[in-house]
């Protein structure tokens, strides 16, 4: 990578690869929980993440490039500690207290680059992927909040 824009392009790829990964994540940790709010947050952020996706090609569009993801390590890892805790969690609130912790996991992950590609737009003069890139950080942001939400209200207490 030569310059910031070959870079931007880089982390479009990388954030398009890692909201895939997510729409394939999100049933199966909805499928684990025994939590009905702890489900319906993973159901409606599953709705967010396919409209978060069409809104990446978009941004792929506007920047002249092919919607293509790049293989992101970083969100195959979190992935990987949620089927872990799947996996090994012998108590159901223990397991929604994983799933969630990984999920708010993922949403930092997630805000960190989205706020790096909205600057970062800006400064390439891609105006018009700003909005679409500012309104996918909002949601993720409203789903980490959610997330704290339910862990305060209900799964963290029956964990313990």
């Amino acid at each position: 990578m030569k310059n910031l824009e070959e870079l931007f392009h880089h982390l479009l790829k990388d954030i398009y690869y890692a909201e895939k990964q997510i729409v394939k994540a999100l049933p199966k940790m909805a499928k684990a929980t025994d939590n009905a709010e702890l489900k319906s947050a993973f159901e409606h952020h599953l709705d967010e993440t396919k409209e978060q996706v069409d809104r990446l090609e978009r941004v792929f569009e506007i920047i002249g490039k092919t919607p293509r993801g790049e293989k992101c390590p970083a969100i195959l890892g979190l992935v990987e500690e949620g089927e872990e805790v799947i996996e090994k969690g012998e108590d159901s609130d223990v397991v929604d207290a994983g799933l969630l912790a990984g999920a708010q996991a993922v949403e930092h992950y997630e805000m960190s680059r989205y706020g790096t590609m909205i600057a970062w737009a800006e400064q390439l003069g891609y105006a018009k992927a700003v909005p679409l890139l500012e309104e996918t950080l909002k949601e993720e942001k409203a789903a980490d909040q959610k997330l704290s939400q339910i862990a305060l209200s209900t799964v963290n207490r029956k964990a313990a």
